[in-house]
């Protein structure tokens, strides 16, 4: 059986040579990245916060193969969406994806983010601002669409694009 730490790859092997190293290059970055935020004025800070989101939007979705510009996800954030149907359930999905992650930013979610309950409440509230078409996933195995239920955990393999998710097994037993 898989073990969920397999969805965390930025994790180093206690034993690896390499570890005290990277552990040290990581606080550095760490106390930097703490004082360019703090030297910012609060609205450069505001909108380079803006720009990451739809930046990592724009990177996460491009893995399971929704490509949705960042001018494309910038027009969605000020409902000026797509008249194609399928570029504008696109662009709603990014606009979930930026709406949610402000929502995290925010510090909503207040020490549970790494938490089942936490983890459940990012996936409801993500999927409620899906269009209905977007609430779906397919087996990798045969093609079949299945319907997402908001917040809960899922009971069956999923592959989404090119990403193959790890098992429901390996999510549910963590």
């Amino acid at each position: 059986m898989e073990s969920p730490d397999m969805m965390e790859p930025m994790l180093i092997a206690a034993g690896s040579r390499h570890r005290s190293e990277l552990t040290d290059l990581a606080v550095e970055l760490a106390a930097s990245a703490a004082g360019l935020r703090r030297s910012l004025p609060e609205e450069i800070s505001t909108a380079l916060a803006g720009l990451v989101r739809v930046m990592n939007c724009y990177y996460s979705n491009l893995i399971e193969d929704h490509n949705t510009h960042p001018v494309d996800i910038e027009r969605a954030l000020k409902n000026d969406c797509s008249s194609d149907p399928e570029k504008r359930n696109l662009q709603l999905e990014a606009k979930a994806h930026v709406e949610v992650q402000r929502w995290i930013d925010a510090g909503s979610l207040s020490g549970r983010a790494a938490t089942r309950e936490g983890v459940c409440e990012i996936h409801r509230r993500f999927c409620e601002l899906l269009p209905k078409e977007l609430r779906y996933a397919k087996d990798p195995d045969t093609g079949k669409r299945f319907g997402i239920t908001p917040g809960e955990l899922r009971d069956r393999d999923v592959r989404v694009g090119h990403h193959v998710a790890i098992s429901p097994g390996a999510v549910q037993g963590s």
